[in-house]
């Protein structure tokens, strides 16, 4: 693995969650709602790298197609030829051979998929290389580039009326009902409002156990039997009681050396 891209990867606290409140003027419930419906659920891969997704498309209009003929399956008019994963570091550290900045704004970065291209747009200026290290960094980073793009295209207004299905289109594009996003983000929402929110020190659990090699399910701040049986595996080979419960003293044996 390049270590290049692997950054501290700190887990959503409850700063950073306070600071999207407040500058989107919503509440935890419409956070999570986007979160849960719009991103990948979880900023980085186990690896600590930030998750990424290559666009071969973007690549080709940053470069004016010159790479079209001798790297097609990087460079094309049509979007595709994805790995997924890890996979998208292999193809995005072969574009970085042909040209660095073209391909670090040619992928989308951490849990809200922000393009490289919009850099600007989220508050790095031109500066690509600054948004990158940012997103290797925490996903309080993150978080504050996805919603300084929802901001930047005036979608806070929607979210703050409930208007799911505007929100959805600016943030999907014109095809949003085909996949049903204004339902899920509406569902996500009536379910955050009357049983409550992800609990964060679960979900700082799941992605802790996550780098240090356990299988601790989906990092998505519910306390399932895997979450339970990773934690106890995980205690019991650090000497401490092996609950399955998120605890002071596992939450600070976690972070990986």
């Amino acid at each position: 693995m390049n270590p290049e891209f692997r950054g501290t990867a700190i887990p959503l606290t409850e700063g950073g969650l306070a600071q999207a409140t407040q500058r989107l003027q919503v509440g935890l419930p419409e956070i999570w709602s986007v979160l849960k419906v719009e991103t990948r659920g979880c900023g980085f891969l186990a690896d600590r790298r930030p998750q990424i997704l290559f666009e071969r498309h973007v690549f080709h209009r940053e470069t004016q197609g010159r790479f079209d003929a001798t790297a097609p399956d990087l460079s094309d008019a049509e979007a595709g030829g994805y790995s997924g994963g890890a996979g998208e570091y292999e193809r995005l550290e072969r574009a970085i051979a042909l040209d660095r900045r073209a391909a670090l704004r040619s992928a989308s970065w951490g849990i809200g998929q922000v393009m490289g291209f919009n850099a600007d747009r989220v508050g790095f200026g031109d500066d690509v290389e600054a948004m990158v290290t940012a997103m290797m960094a925490s996903e309080d980073d993150q978080l504050r580039a996805m919603f300084a793009f929802v901001v930047g295209n005036n979608l806070h207004v929607a979210l703050q009326r409930h208007d799911w299905a505007s929100f959805a289109r600016g943030y999907n594009g014109a095809n949003f009902a085909k996949n049903q996003y204004d339902n899920k983000l509406a569902t996500a929402f009536t379910r955050f409002s009357t049983v409550g929110v992800p609990d964060l020190r679960v979900r700082t659990a799941q992605m802790l156990l996550m780098y240090r090699g356990f299988d601790p399910g989906p990092v998505d701040g519910e306390m399932g039997n895997r979450t339970r049986t990773a934690l106890r595996e995980f205690q019991g080979q650090a000497g401490i009681p092996a609950t399955g419960d998120v605890d002071d003293a596992t939450l600070a044996a976690l972070p990986a050396a």
